[in-house]
């Protein structure tokens, strides 16, 4: 499985890009697609482990080694593409019509924090190289 998902950021929406493991892993067959406006925070983490919430419902949990997919707790629903103790990224969402919540490994969770404060195009591109 790859290092990170992939982040693409344009004027109207934040993309999480999945690779065809992390979609199997997940169950899910599209990317999580985000209205800018339903984001209410991004916090950064070096340990995503300890932000799961609920049971994984469908998806895998290996402790500290993987977790995909959606998981389901009194709180909502979350989605989750974590592996190891690297550096992950917590999007908290507002209104969101299936999750309240992204836990995603990334190296680009710094990039991405400066990204949603900058104007960006309206094409869709990679967080890391928008603040490049």
């Amino acid at each position: 499985m790859e290092d990170m998902v992939t982040l693409l950021l344009d004027s109207t929406q934040l993309e999480v890009v999945l690779s065809p493991t992390e979609r199997a892993l997940s169950f899910r067959k599209s990317n999580i697609v985000v209205p800018r406006e339903h984001i209410d925070r991004v916090q950064l983490t070096d340990d995503a482990w300890t932000w799961i919430r609920g049971v994984p419902n469908p998806g895998i949990n290996l402790p500290v080694v993987v977790g995909a997919g959606t998981w389901k707790s009194a709180g909502g629903n979350d989605f989750v593409i974590i592996r190891g103790r690297k550096p992950s990224v917590v999007i908290d969402l507002a209104g969101h019509d299936e999750f309240e919540r992204l836990v995603l490994t990334t190296k680009h969770g710094v990039a991405l924090l400066k990204a949603l404060r900058l104007d960006v195009a309206s094409e869709p591109e990679d967080v890391a190289d928008i603040v490049a």
